[in-house]
């Protein structure tokens, strides 16, 4: 509901355009686990299990390096390419059950061990997301260059080299329950 705001305030010292990312994912200093890509990574990782709940639902996601990369190339437009755009930002989209095969092979390839297996249950949250980054590679030549792959890969070694201490119970990894410690929810 900004959006319109925002663009509606445009004049000569205020350029805003907008970006809609798809959902991030790797490692940073600001972790989410509780995002597909990292929360299957994660359970791989340490639990060799993944649940998949249903599977079919699209995830369409993006390293959060090719975001930054984003954010850069942006600053560096002339006002008249970006002022009063919007833009979906997106590497690719893939069902969750895809995500979490991919997730198996980077982490049974990169850290030896038993199989990951990956448990596939019902669900009642069919919510699917599906975008196309199409219009922003065309208008801005911004195509990402990282994979879910690498994303995955970045995370296996932040686990490794202890860069998220108390991964499995520290909630500043999870969005909801560091908002019920802050009693906002």
């Amino acid at each position: 509901m900004c959006e319109p705001i925002l663009l509606g305030a445009q004049d000569a010292s205020f350029v805003p355009m907008v970006v809609r990312p798809a959902t991030l994912c790797g490692y940073s200093r600001r972790q989410r686990l509780d995002l597909t890509v990292n929360i299957l990574t994660h359970l791989a990782f340490r639990k060799r299990r993944i649940t998949v709940f249903g599977g079919d639902q699209m995830r369409p996601n993006l390293h959060i390096e090719d975001m930054v990369d984003l954010y850069k190339l942006l600053l560096t437009l002339p006002d008249a390419k970006i002022a009063g755009r919007i833009y979906n930002a997106g590497y690719d989209n893939f069902r969750v059950s895809e995500i979490a095969a991919k997730v198996k092979a980077v982490v049974e390839a990169e850290v030896p061990g038993e199989p990951v297996e990956i448990v596939t249950t019902p669900t009642d949250d069919n919510r699917s997301y599906h975008i196309s980054s199409e219009r922003i590679g065309r208008d801005l030549g911004f195509y990402p260059s990282r994979t879910l792959e690498d994303a995955m890969r970045d995370l296996i070694v932040a686990f490794r080299d202890g860069l998220l201490p108390n991964s499995e119970t520290d909630a500043r990894y999870y969005n909801i329950k560091t908002m019920q410690q802050a009693q906002v929810v």
